[in-house]
């Protein structure tokens, strides 16, 4: 971990201590961004100039979905710097130990995976604090504040957004609604009203977005008004293999209340079949103290013993909807079907009928659901076949290639002496007028 930064490539080649940069200065300045550009796109995957990409993630405290993709970008670019409010490397499993990692200020008060969320009002100040003026290419990895790092003019900014914070945007009314006291209830309103300001105003500064399925990108059209491109997250398929099965179902997941784990509880209680619940999160005692002696909770698990469990279920139960659902392409890889609440990225992972079984409702209906899917019919050959589609070598092809396609798009406008000018309309809060179209960049 380290405060450091690279000195800007500009000032240290093009400018003299003395005396101020001439025309032929700025211009020669110019012509060596879209040079050091032009090395990006065409070997800065791995090559000698991937130290000037900086990769900018949320937070890193844990190993999640998007933790998971994220080391992935990682690997992508193995020389190039890490910039992350908060780090742990414990939580994290060592996983980025050998990067050269950048911490905000916030990493002085050592936040864990229990106790980053406290700091929710702080993170928006903590990422627009990196210092990036040193590097052409920025890649960040987003779900909630990493696309609002500040670049350099000549800099390119691609965003792999995994969603737009939740709490901000689809998920408020539930946020709020879990708030009894309406004092709080009207305070955070105000913050997230306020959020939803700033989070678009940094939206427009991305130069190109990628995201994970057709449901992400319908929401950054309809929250920032800019469209994306589907590059689906990669799934590691070389960790599963197939055996036989056991007779219990599986929920892998976060424990938070958007995933509606409390549906599976309540339908297995009335199912009475064995359900085996992985993962940890701030509703795990509230889910404990629902549960019956037929499900049981095994906390974090590794990776190894994950694949164990994926591979040995009867069925993958998913009971939020999600945004891909990596977990659930994971119980495919391994042959296992999947159980699945209609919506979000499993209409484009899962099969119904042929890989699992898509359901809407409560648990009343997740309990019909489970009672007429035979998972016995189901070939765990079709299970596999289809989680291919998603094998990490085609996130490893694809995200690269959208990367490239963003630089030679800069480098194009800078040869044509124009930059684009979005013209997007400001979101209208309540108790506003609608503003016209503003000129972006």
């Amino acid at each position: 971990m380290t405060d450091s930064k690279p000195p800007h490539p500009w000032m240290t080649r093009h400018t003299f201590a003395g005396s101020p940069p001439t025309c032929a200065t700025v211009r020669a300045g110019e012509r060596s961004n879209r040079h050091r550009l032009l090395a990006v796109a065409m070997e800065g995957i791995r090559g000698p100039d991937s130290q000037r990409v900086a990769l900018v993630h949320d937070f890193l405290v844990s190993l999640r979905g998007a933790d998971r993709v994220f080391l992935e970008i990682c690997n992508l670019w193995p020389n190039a710097e890490v910039f992350t409010p908060v780090y742990d490397e414990e939580g994290t499993e060592g996983r980025f130990v050998h990067r050269n990692v950048h911490t905000s200020f916030l990493q002085r008060l050592r936040p864990n995976r229990r106790t980053f969320r406290v700091l929710l009002p702080l993170y928006p100040a903590a990422v627009e604090s990196f210092d990036l003026s040193g590097y052409d290419l920025v890649v960040s990895s987003s779900s909630a504040w990493a696309h609002a790092a500040i670049c350099d003019e000549h800099a390119v900014h691609v965003c792999y957004c995994h969603n737009p914070f939740r709490y901000a945007w689809n998920e408020r009314h539930r946020a709020l609604a879990e708030r009894p006291d309406p004092v709080t209830r009207a305070a955070l309103r105000g913050f997230f009203r306020r959020w939803r300001e700033w989070d678009w105003i940094a939206a427009q500064r991305v130069d190109r977005y990628l995201t994970n399925s057709r449901t992400t990108q319908a929401r950054i059209k309809a929250f920032f008004g800019r469209g994306a491109r589907i590059v689906h997250p990669p799934v590691e398929l070389a960790r599963f293999s197939l055996t036989e099965p056991g007779d219990y179902y599986l929920v892998l997941s976060e424990l938070v209340s958007h995933k509606r784990i409390d549906t599976a509880v309540e339908a297995f209680a009335a199912l009475r079949l064995p359900l085996v619940v992985v993962g940890d999160g701030p509703d795990r005692r509230r889910l404990r103290r629902m549960a019956p002696p037929n499900v049981r909770f095994l906390g974090r698990v590794g990776d190894e013993e994950a694949a164990r469990l994926l591979a040995g279920c009867r069925a993958f139960v998913l009971t939020g909807v999600e945004e891909f659902g990596i977990a659930a392409v994971e119980a495919q890889a391994a042959g296992r079907p999947v159980i699945a609440r209609r919506g979000g990225g499993v209409l484009e992972t899962v099969v119904d009928g042929v890989t699992g079984c898509l359901w809407e409702g409560g648990a009343e209906e997740l309990v019909e659901a489970v009672r007429s899917f035979d998972t016995y019919a189901i070939d765990p050959g079709a299970c596999v076949a289809n989680a291919r589609r998603f094998d990490q070598a085609v996130f490893r092809e694809e995200l690269p290639r959208q990367v490239e396609l963003a630089v030679r798009e800069r480098l194009s406008e800078a040869e044509s002496g124009t930059r684009e000018r979005r013209m997007v309309a400001r979101p209208r809060m309540p108790g506003t007028r609608r503003t016209r179209g503003v000129p972006l960049r």
